[in-house]
């Protein structure tokens, strides 16, 4: 992932956004990518500041749908199917929108998430399970005519049971191509993994990057 990155960045600045305890910019940042980042919880930058090698990166506390900084950015990026914690369309409309105002030319936006799993459903069913053991079963709650889901986990730790529920908006490929279309961007390449395997029918996530026009 930090190869993926460093190569895009090259010798421009890098933007985070939803940086959180620093997992991907700190080792990015030690590649000498000129990395900062957009957090909106005050404690996982507080995390983040206990990390060697945090002096180096700045961060900027708020919504990375709205939230200006300063300067242009060679990339900007988001991982982890964070793009889908924004629970409307608009907000990640917005997203697109504010990073292209955040880019210099030709640079490139990047987003990790799961592709949904909607074949995956027997018929008439909304539950997809995607994690049983012992200790842990999880599940997500499909909502189609909202294009939403509910990830819901439970965790068994000494005996207790652990529970927590998420909401997220899934989205498309060609719902991204949409949006990136919109904010002045296109297409410049798609994977079906961090190591460029190709995307796929078969593929369950994408790593798909536009380029400011």
């Amino acid at each position: 992932m930090v190869d993926f990155l460093a190569e895009l960045a090259g010798t421009g600045t890098a933007l985070e956004l939803g940086i959180g305890t620093g997992r991907i910019a700190l080792p990015l940042s030690q590649r000498g990518v000129r990395v900062q980042g957009i957090e909106l919880s005050p404690d996982m930058v507080a995390e983040l500041r206990r990390k060697p090698g945090a002096e180096a990166i700045k961060v900027t506390i708020g919504d990375f749908t709205t939230e200006r900084v300063d300067g242009l950015f060679k990339l900007a990026y988001v991982l982890r199917n964070t793009i889908t914690n924004l629970t409307s369309q608009d907000e990640q409309v917005g997203c697109f929108q504010n990073v292209a105002a955040h880019l210099e030319p030709a640079g490139c936006f990047l987003i990790e998430v799961f592709v949904p799993e909607l074949r995956r459903l027997p018929p008439g069913e909304s539950i997809h399970a995607f994690a049983a053991t012992p200790t842990h079963f999880g599940f997500d709650e499909y909502d189609p005519a909202n294009q939403m889901l509910v990830s819901h986990h439970y965790w068994l730790t000494e005996g207790n049971i652990e529970t927590f529920s998420a909401p997220f908006r899934y989205v498309w490929p060609s719902e991204l191509d949409l949006m990136a279309r919109l904010a002045g961007m296109r297409l410049r390449e798609r994977w079906g993994s961090w190591d460029r395997q190709p995307f796929t029918n078969e593929s369950r996530s994408h790593i798909s990057v536009w380029e400011k026009r």
